[in-house]
């Protein structure tokens, strides 16, 4: 039998949204003007701007991409861009988790495009190399459900003539993204930098914004939808002037992550944290013989989301280990997505300290033994 740890993670959050927040994080620290105020109103309207402006600099969006704040956390963002872009031109949706497979639901269920399907298993990635580049492409740049990322962007070609629809909610701040390859992209900041739920950034690049204003979907748009008006883009919605109302609380926390993350080196530092936590975790489970990487391939591992399983264990295992370090405040919310095979899943962004993975490590090994005793 293995002894019970002496020593638990000093913060025991590594759920996969939303996720832990940033070291040394406390509500006292956030800027509190604009609480109370019309998001509207001068200083609203430049906290808001403050947002976007800090997301430029740590992500560096280039000058050519706008960025903006919309309704209804990264889904919301997502569909904006489907509802708003899709139907111009056949489209291919790519889908190997279930993020992704949603997606697929509202493009052949909803808007009904003339679109094709391409799947791969959880765990695997499709062969992105034979994907039609005159199509619109939609695909998630890591599966947060399947732990699977794509590694690069060098399957883009520069001269494609759809567009790209990236949902990359749980890989942006943490993967390298091409902003030169990329025609539209979503987040919400409740992922990697650990902000409050609520809220999607969508960011669109200069063929996505001629789009949007040469093409008219066939379908009516919801208000919150809405990114033209009289054929030409809401350029507001891009400097602070959001649809609908935000949450400034939300807000203001989602600029302490971005000013910690300028502190402590920017986006080299924030991926070099999630890169730092993953390679314990997998070293851990390459020494570890019940537990296994989701995720066949190496070089398409998340560095945020961690997926594992079982092999040869039924779904009670991991339950019954995520729920003995929920008890014993070891680790809160590892359970794998509903939808995804049984097994855990490990939050690894760069909000989480190495040194509380390593801590996790020892205290998974106590929990598999006490669930198998």
């Amino acid at each position: 039998m293995i002894d019970r740890p002496t020593a638990l993670p000093a913060r025991a959050h590594f759920s996969s949204g939303p996720c832990a927040k940033r070291p040394g994080w406390d509500a006292s620290q956030l800027a509190t003007e604009s609480l109370g105020r019309s998001h509207r109103s001068k200083i609203g309207k430049s906290r808001l701007k403050l947002a976007i402006d800090l997301t430029r600099e740590v992500l560096s969006v280039p000058s050519t991409h706008r960025i903006g704040i919309v309704p209804a956390s990264d889904t919301g963002a997502y569909e904006m861009a489907m509802w708003s872009l899709l139907g111009a031109r056949p489209a291919t949706m790519i889908a190997w988790e279930s993020f992704g497979e949603g997606w697929v639901t509202d493009a052949i269920k909803q808007l009904k495009i003339d679109a094709d399907v391409v799947t791969a298993p959880y765990g695997e990635l499709p062969d992105f190399t034979r994907i039609d580049q005159s199509r619109d492409i939609c695909f998630t740049w890591n599966g947060t459900t399947s732990g699977v990322r794509v590694p690069n962007g060098d399957w883009i070609r520069n001269d494609r003539e759809g567009l790209n629809l990236v949902d990359a909610t749980s890989g942006v701040f943490a993967q390298d993204i091409p902003w030169d390859k990329i025609d539209v992209l979503t987040y919400s900041w409740q992922k990697v930098l650990g902000g409050e739920g609520g809220h999607g950034v969508l960011i669109l690049g200069p063929r996505a914004v001629e789009r949007l204003e040469s093409y008219t979907p066939a379908w009516p748009l919801p208000k919150i939808f809405r990114l033209t008006s009289k054929g030409k883009l809401i350029e507001g919605i891009f400097s602070g002037e959001t649809i609908n109302t935000p949450s400034m609380l939300a807000v203001e926390d989602y600029i302490d992550a971005l000013e910690w993350s300028k502190q402590i080196g920017g986006l080299p530092e924030l991926m070099a944290r999630a890169d730092a936590n993953a390679t314990e975790l997998n070293r851990w489970v390459d020494a570890t013989p019940w537990i296994e990487n989701l995720a066949k391939v190496p070089a398409t591992r998340s560095n945020t989301s961690v997926c594992l399983t079982l092999p040869g264990a039924d779904e009670a295992l991991p339950k019954a280990i995520a729920s003995l370090l929920e008890k014993e405040g070891a680790a809160y919310d590892i359970g794998a997505y509903r939808d995804a095979p049984p097994g855990l899943r490990i939050w690894c962004g760069a909000t989480v300290d190495t040194s509380d993975i390593e801590a996790l490590t020892q205290w998974l090994d106590w929990a598999h033994a006490q669930a198998t005793a």
